[in-house]
């Protein structure tokens, strides 16, 4: 019997609901909300009223795309964290609520744990290869960098991690540098490919193990444009497309660095990107290089799974759901890692 899953993802500015057929997505609806780019970041208090406005419409698309009704619905799957509580709270009612009056099962997902599953998501009729287990998953995103090694679908070992901002941060942190529009991670990524990446060295943290840290080049970077400015008010507009190269090239290999230390340390043969910054292209391109230059097999997820979406959040809730592991409507949502339940 066909097994149809709904997910919902709520965690930060996006509302999204997609529906599987085992691993197949069926249909995967975002709505995004342009509210936030006039603040040059997400407001929790916009963001959650707007997931209110959203997720009615953005369900009932989801089932209408996948053309079926939401009877034949086998379980419902959401993020119960970490994310912004009110944006949290909004999804997960209303899975608790839709769940409850259907009668069918209840799954919580850990946004992050579902990045990490989008790989395994796959399209009608696609023929997907797959990392095997045990692989290096180097997950990166706008709030998370994190080096795990997933053992399988439920157990994720981290070995490293970032000690205060993100990549993802450290990408729209610097665009706002160099007034760009939020968010800047993309428009980084498209100035870049023009600019020269060796133009302006930027140093990285050197962290013991396999630690991440970007403040410090979020601030060098602050240091240097305002510096240059002083003797140069051009100088941004002037080296628009070198800014963004060189320090693109620097977040880059911070964050490869630490994965070729993975490769020296552990025998894993399958190395997987997730987070919204596996969008980026000089990322995506440096671990393909570090495939071929340590014979290991590379695994990019498509586009439209890096960002945050409803589709991982429901592969992730089907193989909890072949192994019965429901939750029940008395789940908490959660902010942080630190705070998710044991």
């Amino acid at each position: 019997m066909t097994k149809y899953i709904l997910g919902i993802e709520s965690s930060c500015d996006d509302t999204s609901a997609a529906v599987l057929s085992g691993t197949t997505i069926l249909s995967n609806v975002i709505a995004n909300q342009k509210v936030h780019s006039e603040y040059g970041g997400v407001v929790p208090e916009l963001a959650s009223r707007a997931h209110q406005q959203n997720i009615i419409p953005v369900v009932e698309t989801a089932l209408k795309r996948a053309k079926i009704s939401k009877n034949e619905l086998s379980a419902i799957a959401y993020t119960n964290g970490p994310g912004l509580l009110g944006s949290l709270l909004v999804g997960s009612s209303f899975a608790k609520a839709m769940a409850y009056s259907l009668e069918i099962p209840l799954i919580e997902v850990d946004h992050l744990q579902a990045h990490v599953l989008a790989i395994f998501a796959e399209k009608p009729g696609e023929e997907k290869l797959k990392p095997l287990f045990p692989y290096l998953c180097l997950t990166v995103s706008g709030g998370h960098t994190q080096l795990l090694k997933v053992n399988d679908y439920f157990d994720m070992e981290l070995l490293g991690g970032t000690i205060d901002d993100a990549a993802g941060e450290a990408f729209d942190k610097a665009a706002k540098i160099l007034g760009l529009p939020y968010p800047g991670g993309p428009v980084i990524d498209r100035l870049a490919q023009e600019g020269n990446p060796d133009r302006f060295k930027f140093s990285t943290a050197h962290l013991p193990d396999l630690q991440y840290s970007f403040s410090g080049l979020k601030t060098s970077f602050l240091y240097f444009v305002r510096d240059n400015l002083k003797e140069n008010p051009n100088f941004i507009e002037e080296n628009l497309n070198d800014l963004a190269a060189s320090i693109q090239a620097a977040i880059i290999r911070s964050l490869t660095d630490k994965v070729k230390e993975v490769i020296r340390r552990y025998d894993l043969k399958d190395i997987a990107l997730a987070g919204g910054v596996a969008a980026n292209s000089g990322l995506r391109n440096a671990m393909l290089d570090i495939g071929k230059r340590y014979n290991r097999n590379i695994f990019l997820p498509s586009l439209d799974l890096t960002t945050d979406n409803a589709a991982m959040i429901a592969i992730y809730g089907y193989f909890k759901y072949l192994s019965a592991d429901f939750s029940t409507i008395k789940a908490t949502p959660y902010s942080s890692v630190r705070q998710r339940p044991k």
